[in-house]
Parts: C-alpha cells; sequence; structure tokens
C-alpha cells in the first residue's frame, strides 16, 4: 500500500473520529507494508474539551495494528492524534522506520508509538513530539529493538505502567539504543504499578543515548499510584531484573539525573551501569538509589550507590547517595 504524496484529514467535529476509538484500523493482516502518507487527526479541539474537564468522549487514536504479522510501516507522518497515534497490539515482526510523529507538549495522552503484548518489533529511525511517551512497553512484549529515535518533547521511552493487573505477562529482551532525548520529561523509563503483581522485567539494554536538558535521564520508578487509587501504601510485585545502562551522556534538568525507586519487596536486581557522563549545571548530577543492586563500570564510580554491591541487592539501602562523574 503505497501512500506517498497522500493525506488523511479527520473531520472538524472531533465526536465524530472519537466516538471510534481508533481512525485507522489494520486487524489480522499477515504481510501488510504501508509506505509514506500523512493522517492529521485534527486533535485540538479534543484536547481543549479533556484540558477544561467537559464531558468529551474517549478520544480515537490514528493507526491501530490488532493481532498482525510480517508489517511493514514506513515514511509515514501521524500528526494531532486526539490519543496515541499508533499502537501495536497482539503483533509478530513489525518494522516501522523513518517515521514522523508530532503533537504538541501541552497534548494529553498523545503516545508516539505504543507496543502491547506484541513479538519481534523494530522502531528505527524515527523522530517523535509529542505530549506523552514518545514510545511506550506494555505488558506479554518481548524481543523489541528501538534504535536512532529522536524524542521530544514528551515523556521519553518507557517500559510500562506495568503491574496494573495483578496476573499479566512480563516484557522481556528489549534493546534501546542510539537515540537522541531533547527537553523530555524523562530519558528511559521503567514503570510499575505499587500494587501486587506477578509481572516483570528482564533482559533490557538502554545504550549510545544522548540525554539533551531532560528531567529524569535514568528512572526506575516502582511507586506508581496516580492519586493514590488501588495502591496505597503497598509494594509493587513486579520484579525487574538485568537491566544494563551502557554508555549514556548529556545534560539533565534536574539535580537528580538517576533515580532507582525499586520496589520494597522486590528489589531490582542486576543492575549494570557503565561509562554514564550526566551533568546538571555544568557540575556532576546526583542519584537516588533505593531497593537496588548490581554492578558499576568505567566511567561510573564504584560508589555510585551503596546498594549497588557487586552481584548482591540489599533490602534497607541509604536512601540518598551523591555521584561524582568522571
Amino acid at each position: 500500500m503505497d501512500a506517498t504524496g497522500t493525506s488523511l484529514v479527520a473531520p472538524s467535529n472531533y465526536w465524530e473520529l472519537g466516538n471510534s476509538g481508533t481512525w485507522i484500523l489494520f486487524i489480522k493482516v499477515t504481510g501488510l507494508s504501508v509506505y509514506g502518507g500523512t493522517v492529521d487527526a485534527r486533535g485540538h479541539a479534543y484536547w481543549q474539551c479533556r484540558r477544561y474537564g467537559k464531558s468529551c468522549t474517549a478520544g480515537a487514536r490514528s493507526v491501530s495494528l490488532f493481532w498482525c504479522n510480517n508489517v511493514v510501516v514506513s515514511g509515514l507522518r501521524s500528526m494531532n492524534s486526539q490519543t496515541m497515534h499508533m499502537a501495536i497490539d497482539n503483533c509478530n515482526n513489525v518494522v516501522v522506520k523513518n517515521v514522523k510523529i508530532r503533537a504538541p507538549s501541552s497534548s494529553p495522552n498523545t503516545d508516539g508509538i505504543h507496543i502491547e503484548a506484541s513479538t519481534g518489533v523494530t522502531i528505527s529511525g524515527s523522530t517523535i513530539m509529542t505530549g506523552d511517551d514518545c514510545i511506550s512497553i506494555g505488558s506479554g512484549s518481548k524481543n523489541l529493538w528501538l534504535e536512532r529515535i529522536a524524542c521530544g518533547p514528551g515523556h521519553g521511552i518507557s517500559i510500562g505502567s506495568l503491574g496494573d493487573n495483578a496476573n499479566e505477562d512480563g516484557v522481556q529482551n528489549v534493546t534501546v539504543t542510539s537515540c537522541v532525548f531533547t527537553k523530555t520529561q524523562n530519558g528511559v523509563r521503567i514503570k510499575t504499578w505499587a500494587r501486587a503483581s506477578n509481572g516483570y522485567a528482564t533482559n533490557i539494554v538502554f545504550r549510545n543515548l544522548i540525554m539533551k536538558n531532560v528531567n529524569n535521564p535514568i528512572i526506575i520508578d516502582q511507586k506508581y499510584c496516580p492519586g493514590n487509587q488501588g495502591c496505597p501504601r503497598q509494594s509493587s510485585g513486579v520484579k525487574i531484573s538485568r537491566v544494563t545502562y551502557t554508555n549514556i551522556r548529556g545534560t539533565s534538568a534536574s539535580k537528580v539525573a538517576m533515580n532507582f525507586y525499586c520496589s520494597s519487596s522486590n528489589p531490582c536486581w542486576g543492575l549494570k551501569l557503565q561509562d554514564i557522563r550526566l551533568t546538571y549545571l555544568n557540575k556532576a548530577a546526583t542519584s537516588y538509589c533505593a531497593n537496588a543492586g548490581g554492578w558499576s563500570y568505567q566511567e561510573v564510580v564504584s560508589e555510585l550507590c551503596t546498594c549497588m554491591n557487586n552481584n548482591s541487592f540489599m533490602t534497607s539501602p541509604p536512601p540518598f547517595v551523591v555521584i561524582n562523574y568522571l
């Protein structure tokens, strides 16, 4: 399907699109290829409705792939989606390359690409500017490769939130490499609900990343509980292990450039930190570390966090540790 030079523009009345839930839907398709094209969902009126708390439709995703196999999406341009720009759900062997996604930084829930319960997804050579996650990864996803992504504005690249359900599949074998984050809320994030779950995230690699004035360049947040609803005073059951951070450089917009808020009942283990240089106002950044263990190498000093002892984790690490980057 060659859509080069073709533009689709949504109706001016956002209710017409918003009631559908999704605008362009591919379901149970094998061997799909989409090249080029522009879709403009004209989401501004919908966002305004959301902003002022009016009775609004649920909103629509712009492009959705459900239960599809062997898919290539190349050169697509998506603008101003009401909610997510692209959803990849229960799919296998999907390649997304050279796409451009754009929505204002103030637009709510306009994730660039969301991956859920999918295997073998590659996203490369793309520019994503949104009001939410540039790329988000949900439960049941594995064997993902994200490369050469320019992210920002937005909330960064996120695994999660995981643990919303007590019984859910985990996330494994994810590589994020050669990406640039510009003025994003987060760089690379793993986020889990602070309540019981059998979920997990393991074998994750973040490498060769550049941060430009990012609020939270590196973060694991296992205390996610918006509005303190359904999880107050609970601990996350999601198990996080074997996460590697290598060659991550740039500037932080906050003094604390790296946050590991791991679960007290299921500490993070097997974290590996190597060759990390992050600064704040031209000085060494700092870090917070709780309930996490692993290793640090080369340009990350061995005292990165006292809970980061060789091949171990501690359940009661010190609450705050200052990091000096060489």
